[in-house]
């Protein structure tokens, strides 16, 4: 299990590898998936999960844009492990069912594929592609399933170059209040 202090540490040594086919970087893309979150009125839970949704980038590298390369890191399930026992299901959920949300989507809005960025349709293909009728209805039955769709929309938008946002200690801080883990606090950076 990672500490607070620790996922701070993921972000200093890689948040600045550009987030895949996109303007931003791995930080920016986090922290403005948060501060979209936050500005939505979301929880702190959800805001934790918006900015920890793409932590499984940092934990596994696999270099620039490994969907032009065919590869689905599964970077949903690759944070989880390593999330566990510090965050609860609140937290967990939303960033494990984040890539499903995009299927579920494309799914039941055809604008919503039109959208995404190429870099995001290629890894949809690679992630299963879109749901199907029933497979959409399944997923947005399960627990959290609601959260990770708004967790979806926003991260779709937190790709602007120019966004302005709070620092990754501010975040922190809204993670150390979810956090199950007493205690356990960001250091002050």
């Amino acid at each position: 299990m990672l500490s607070i202090p620790e996922i701070c540490q993921l972000f200093d040594d890689g948040g600045d590898a550009m987030y895949s086919g996109e303007a931003v970087s791995q930080r920016a893309h986090a922290l403005q998936t948060a501060t979209l979150a936050e500005q939505a009125g979301a929880s702190a839970e959800l805001i934790t999960a918006a900015l920890l949704h793409d932590l499984g980038h940092l934990l596994n590298p696999q270099g620039e844009t490994p969907s032009e390369r065919g590869i689905d890191d599964t970077h949903q399930y690759f944070a989880i492990p390593y999330l566990r026992g510090l965050f609860s299901p609140a937290v967990l959920e939303p960033i494990r069912m984040h890539v499903d949300a995009k299927r579920y989507l494309c799914a039941t809005d055809v604008a919503y594929y039109d959208k995404l960025s190429a870099d995001s349709k290629r890894s949809l293909a690679l992630q299963g592609g879109v749901f199907s009728g029933d497979a959409a209805t399944a997923f947005i039955a399960r627990p959290y399933a609601a959260d990770a769709v708004r967790l979806r929309l926003w991260d779709d938008l937190a790709k602007d170059a120019a966004m302005v946002t709070s620092a990754l200690a501010y975040f922190a801080g809204l993670m150390a209040g979810c956090s199950l883990t007493p205690g356990n606090i960001a250091d002050s950076r």
